[in-house]
């Protein structure tokens, strides 16, 4: 069959093939739209689309209609994939910067730092001090130096959980502030043993509050998966104070007492300083139901997207906070017995013995230079919490306890072999140094740094300060009992004695550890809740 068409007064068809001209007239056509596509698919020109209909009836275009439509949806591809692109491509996220958590961090571990200056740094002084106050025969006074401060720490604690809660983290750092700075005023200038007891007891007060507040404003401002680390600062600024003091002792004299407590002046004055410029805890904030300024201060410290991260809280944060428990209530709920157990557990294993009369100790043990190894002990504590905090999102927390209470056990059973066994009589100061570093290099990486974090992340937002405070309360008054009686202690029984008693609780812990506490590593405050319900 034969069909004559004339296209453009050229080009014929002869059957359904085109003759070369109409050929090079549709290849031009397709390369013009592919090379110059319109902006959209119906952007085509109607004319064009009439005229190829009008210029190729249904009976001539078989061979070439689905090409044209092949050139068509290539067009209409390019024409589209610009705007595509645009409407999806997602604008890139500006990285927050961790600068204000971390001074947020470092501010509140100041009240850290206070907690070590206070327990140890009477360490070396005792001697200077009762002889120079008149009360040097007198073991009563001179166990009092360190138990008054413990005893006021008691008080600070239990008192911590109303203002944390009450009056939000920043007000308690504000306040603890005053009896801290007043202590250390009384005990500088100190003219009867009176002063110096008083003295002592107003910085305990001071010290009991932030050590209540301290961990829970880390974790709270803390990103989650910086909140292990972040939370070991704490242990890690108390190791520091420790060590500050007994390096007090080494580079001043004892007979210098006066100038070592009024140093103790200096960083209560800068927490008040720095804590003034610091945001309150965005997620007391949400308890309190204060919706608004807790994301100003979510995006002061988590940048422009931190108000995103309260959405999980807000809810849950705001009905809690209408429920009142009372304190035997709270004793009855599992993140509150496992937070006092854990802290019970820690001071019966012996580590503020160690602390408080290690000098002491040495000295018993035969090593010359006392207050230098004293000093040195107190350098191994703070390497080990550095450790510890670097291992502590990955490890995680049972972990690290089981691997610490187990290290401390066989530590302190190693010294009591030494103090015990003729055979070891001659490397009796060796075994005592070499076994004090092993258990204090174990304390650090586990029994530390962890029970304090561990206890904001198991407790609910609403009883998160109290939890704190209860477990803090039985921290000071193990604490207390250990540093009252350790002297007393050691003349009835000898340090072989109480070393075995001190390993024994830490095979006690070990038990409790792997039966009773729960995993916290990478989950976030409202996961580890939502777990333990």
């Amino acid at each position: 069959m034969l069909a004559n068409q004339v296209l453009g007064g050229s080009s014929v068809i002869q059957g359904t093939r085109p003759v070369p001209q109409l050929g090079r007239l549709i290849s031009k056509r397709i390369d013009t739209h592919i090379k110059n596509p319109p902006r959209c698919r119906a952007a085509v020109p109607a004319y064009k689309q009439q005229s190829a209909k009008a210029s190729y009836p249904s009976a001539g275009l078989g061979a070439f209609q689905p090409s044209v439509r092949a050139a068509k949806r290539k067009v209409a591809t390019h024409a589209t994939k610009p705007v595509q692109a645009a409407s999806v491509s997602p604008a890139p996220k500006a990285k927050s910067s961790l600068t204000p958590v971390l001074v947020a961090v470092a501010v509140a571990s100041l009240g850290a730092l206070l907690f070590g200056l206070h327990v140890a740094i009477v360490n070396g002084l005792q001697d200077a001090v009762s002889a120079e106050l008149g009360f040097a025969g007198n073991t009563g006074l001179r166990g009092a130096m360190v138990s008054m401060v413990l005893a006021g720490a008691t008080i600070g604690s239990t008192s911590g959980s109303g203002l944390a809660d009450g009056l939000g983290r920043r007000k308690s750092f504000l306040l603890s502030v005053i009896p801290l700075i007043l202590g250390s005023v009384l005990c500088a200038t100190a003219g009867s043993a009176t002063a110096l007891l008083a003295g002592r007891f107003l910085c305990g007060m001071g010290i009991g509050l932030t050590s209540a507040v301290t961990p829970v404003y880390i974790s709270e401002v803390a990103p989650t998966h910086l909140r292990g680390t972040l939370g070991s600062v704490n242990q890690l600024v108390i190791c520091f104070g420790i060590l500050a003091a007994l390096v007090c002792n080494i580079v001043l004299p004892a007979t210098q007492w006066r100038t070592i407590f009024g140093l103790t002046i200096i960083p209560p004055v800068l927490l008040f300083i720095g804590m003034l410029g610091q945001p309150e805890s965005p997620r007391w904030l949400v308890q309190k139901g204060r919706r608004n300024d807790a994301e100003e201060s979510a995006r002061r410290l988590w940048g422009t997207e931190g108000a995103a991260q309260l959405g999980e809280t807000s809810t849950s944060g705001s009905q809690g906070a209408e429920v009142k428990q009372s304190t035997m209530q709270l004793l009855g709920v599992r993140g509150v017995q496992i937070g006092i157990a854990l802290f019970v557990l820690q001071q019966f294993a012996g580590i503020n013995a160690v602390m408080y009369f290690s000098t002491q100790v040495f000295s018993e043990a035969g090593i010359q230079n006392a207050a230098t190894a004293s000093a040195a002990i107190g350098l191994v504590n703070v390497v080990g919490t550095i450790i510890a905090g670097s291992m502590i999102e990955k490890a995680g927390r049972v972990q690290l306890l089981t691997v610490s209470f187990t290290g401390m056990c066989i530590s302190m059973f190693a010294m009591v072999a030494g103090r015990s066994l003729p055979q070891l009589a001659s490397s009796a100061g060796t075994i005592a140094f070499a076994g004090t570093v092993a258990y204090v290099l174990s304390f650090a990486l586990g029994a530390g740094p962890v029970p304090g974090l561990l206890v904001p992340e198991i407790n609910t937002e609403q009883m998160r300060g109290r939890a704190m405070s209860l477990a803090m309360t039985a921290h000071w008054v193990c604490n207390f009992a250990v540093g009252q009686f350790f002297d007393y202690a050691r003349v009835q029984w000898g340090a072989a004695g109480i070393f075995a008693f001190f390993g024994a609780m830490c095979a006690v812990a070990v038990v409790f550890i792997k039966s009773s506490v729960p995993e916290t590593k990478g989950r976030s405050l409202e996961e580890v809740q939502a777990m333990l319900s």
